[in-house]
Formats: structure tokens, C-alpha cells, sequence
């Protein structure tokens, strides 16, 4: 039988129990929540069954006790709003999502949740994204990321270039509330400040010399658009992890590289050749000026120096001619006479034998030694030809000398 149906006392599945004629009363249940509340408290239940009683809340002992405990509730509400900030990292407070202030390390209060909340930002913490490569991550990708390495160079040629850059924040507010996601935001930035840095140079460039250039630029320029977000981002170091070809032309490229390699090995031999050969050529140089320089000055001096003789001379000469001739024909005579081997010999004013030292008049005028022995009669021990002249210094000997003098008287 239906509950609805007639005869069945309308007994319905929200009525309860059979006898329950009606719904339940909001007033009786109400009076049971304050009656359980009053025995939580401690409070006197011995009027709960009169209806025209007063209800719990009114007696001083339930109020006193029902303060107590919304006293303690706050104080733990209240307490809860302590907060310590480590080193290095910023706390910014919140109050219902508008920013109040930036706390240091250390601890700190704030009105607590739901008025106030604080976030807490390393800002010490050195972070880093990379472009062109993985090398790690949830999907565990290593290597190049051809999307984002192969750009175009001006010259028209790709290069895949991967590039690392680090950042650390500077201002925790900019860093929460400027920029939705500065991760994201940065590497965006700096796709596009390498793509145009590598845009505007030559392959060459990129591969070779320009590395340390073209970083500079793209991390100035990655500085300088991020500061225009104020995103609180500071870039520390921008890295060219590598810059090659594309794999199809890596084998072409090595052989460029290894050629362009052999030109400066040979430039850098023939400056080390030229390094060594110019100094001492300039070396000679120099010494051959300065041996014609003082062969100038020897010359110079010499000829001062015969024509003052030739001037001293001329006066002497002025004074008394006979001797000043008789004397320089002497000298002449000494001069041109000293640099031969002869020896004069008189044969006709001798004895019929002489023996002369002539090795031993030698070796005193010069290293050479010579040896001879000369008869008065022409013959000698060795049978050789009688000389006439033999050697100047004979004539100087004093036997010669002696002899002279005596045919002279």
C-alpha cells in the first residue's frame, strides 16, 4: 500500500515514526542545542523541562564561561598571525589581496588569515632557465630543443645556439604582483633578445669571435626589457652554452674550422719568424751605422790631424829647410823600409867573414823566423847565392852601423 493512499494514516517517509503526526518542531529543536550547550559549559539543567524557564545563555555563570572561551578562541586567532622569515627571503603582506608592506628575516605579525596573508619569496635563491636545451626536468629531455635553438643568422644561415641564463629576484613585490609568471615571462624575453642578437651577425661571428660579444648584448638587452615590466628580476649571468651548425652541415663546418685553424697556426709561425728575424736584421743595421759613424770620425780625425802636422811641419820647415827635409826623408825612409824583410849588406868594407843573428834580429821585429848565414867571400856552408839585400834591420845593427862609419871617415 502506497503512503499516500487512503487508510494509511498519511504516513510518510519524512514523518519519522508511525505516531509522529506532524513535522518536527524548530523550537524544541532548538532547545535541545541550547540544553547540550549548557552541559558543554557547566550550566544548571534543572528547568529544562519547563518550558516558560529562562534558557541557559541568560544565567551569569554560562555567560562568564561562554567569554572565556571567545577570549581564548581570539588570543589563538591572534597568535597565529606570528610568522618567522628566514635568511635571505622576503615576506610580503597582503591584506584581502592588496599589498600592506615587505618584511625582512627574522620574526614578524600580521593580522592573521583571512585579513592578512603573507608570501614568502627567496630572493638569494639563484634560479635559471634555459633556451635551446634541456638538461633535466619532468620530462627528462637532454639535449637540443631544435624549436627554440635554430635561429637565422644575417648572412642568411641557421645556427643552433643554447643558451643558459641565470636570475635571482631583486624585489620580491614586483617579482609577486607585476608579471603572472616572471619564469615564463624571462624566457620569452630572452628567446627574443637571442634571436635578434644572432639575427644582426654573421655566422662567422657566431661561431667564432663573437661569443663573448654577443652575450654581453643579449644580457643587457634581457636586463633592460625586464626592468621595463618591472618584473623584480635581476639577470646575473648569461652563458653561450654552444653555437654550431646544423647537424646536416656539421661535417663542412669542421673542415672551415679546421682550415681557418690552419691559417692562423701559419700567420702566427710566420710572425714568431718575422719576430726573430727583424730584430737582429735591425740589430746589423744599427751596428753597421755605427761602425760607419766612427769610421767617419777616425777619417776625420786623422785627416785634422795630418793636416796639423803638415801645418807644424811647414813652420819648422820655414825655420831651418835642410834639417826638416833631412829629417822627413828619414822617417820616410824608416816608415817604408819597416815593413820589409831586406837586409843591406857591405861586403867590400868587411872582414873576410861575418856572421849576423839574423833569426834572432828577426823574431824581436815581427813572429816570423828566419835564418841565414852569409860569407864576406861570396860562399857559404849551404851553397846559396850570396844576397844583397837581406833585411833592414841588419843595416840598423850596430856592426853595420860601425862599419858605416869607419868607410865614411
Amino acid at each position: 500500500m502506497s503512503w499516500n493512499e487512503p487508510g494509511n494514516d498519511k504516513k510518510d517517509p519524512w514523518s519519522g515514526r508511525g505516531d509522529q503526526k506532524g513535522p518536527p518542531d524548530l523550537d524544541e529543536a532548538l532547545r535541545s542545542i541550547q540544553e547540550k550547550l549548557t552541559k558543554l559549559l557547566g550550566g544548571n539543567n534543572n528547568n529544562q523541562d519547563n518550558d516558560d524557564s529562562p534558557t541557559p545563555f541568560s544565567s551569569g555563570a554560562s555567560m562568564k564561561s561562554l567569554g572565556f572561551l571567545a577570549g581564548g578562541v581570539f588570543a589563538i586567532w591572534g597568535l597565529s598571525g606570528f610568522y618567522i622569515v628566514d635568511e635571505g627571503n622576503h615576506g610580503v603582506e597582503t591584506r584581502f589581496g592588496q599589498y600592506i608592506n615587505t618584511t625582512q628575516s627574522g620574526l614578524n605579525w600580521h593580522l592573521p588569515s583571512p585579513i592578512e596573508r603573507v608570501d614568502i619569496v627567496n630572493v638569494k635563491q639563484q634560479r635559471f632557465i634555459e633556451v635551446g636545451y634541456r638538461s633535466g626536468g619532468s620530462e627528462q629531455i637532454t639535449g637540443s630543443v631544435p624549436k627554440e635553438a635554430l635561429m637565422l643568422t644575417k648572412d642568411e644561415n641557421y645556427v643552433d645556439v643554447r643558451l643558459a641564463v641565470q636570475y635571482q629576484v631583486k624585489d620580491a613585490k614586483q617579482f609577486i604582483f607585476n608579471v603572472v609568471n616572471p619564469a615564463i615571462t624571462l624566457k620569452q624575453v630572452t628567446e627574443s633578445a637571442l634571436r635578434g642578437v644572432v639575427g644582426s651577425s654573421a655566422m662567422d661571428f657566431v661561431l667564432t669571435e663573437g661569443r663573448s660579444e654577443i652575450v654581453t648584448l643579449i644580457k643587457k638587452e634581457i636586463q633592460d626589457v625586464m626592468d621595463s615590466y618591472q618584473s623584480g628580476i635581476q639577470v646575473t649571468s648569461v652563458n653561450l652554452q654552444d653555437a654550431q651548425p646544423p647537424e646536416q652541415v656539421q661535417s663542412s663546418f669542421e673542415d672551415a674550422i679546421k682550415a681557418r685553424e690552419d691559417q692562423q697556426r701559419l700567420i702566427n709561425e710566420a710572425e714568431a719568424y718575422s719576430n726573430d728575424v727583424v730584430p737582429k736584421a735591425r740589430g746589423a743595421a744599427a751596428r753597421k751605422i755605427q761602425e760607419a759613424e766612427g769610421y767617419k770620425e777616425q777619417v776625420i780625425a786623422q785627416a785634422e790631424g795630418e793636416s796639423n802636422r803638415f801645418t807644424k811641419l811647414l813652420t819648422e820647415y820655414n825655420k831651418a829647410p835642410d834639417v826638416t827635409r833631412k829629417r822627413l826623408y828619414i822617417e820616410s825612409m824608416e816608415a817604408v823600409l819597416s815593413g820589409t824583410n831586406t837586409v843591406m849588406v857591405d861586403v867590400k868594407g868587411g872582414n873576410n867573414m861575418m856572421y849576423l843573428p839574423l833569426d834572432k834580429m828577426i823574431t824581436q821585429r815581427q813572429p816570423t823566423t828566419l835564418s841565414a848565414t852569409v860569407s864576406a867571400t861570396g860562399s857559404s856552408d849551404q851553397a846559396q847565392p850570396q844576397p844583397v839585400a837581406i833585411q833592414e834591420q841588419v843595416a840598423e845593427h850596430p856592426v853595420t852601423r860601425a862599419r858605416e862609419a869607419r868607410g865614411r871617415q
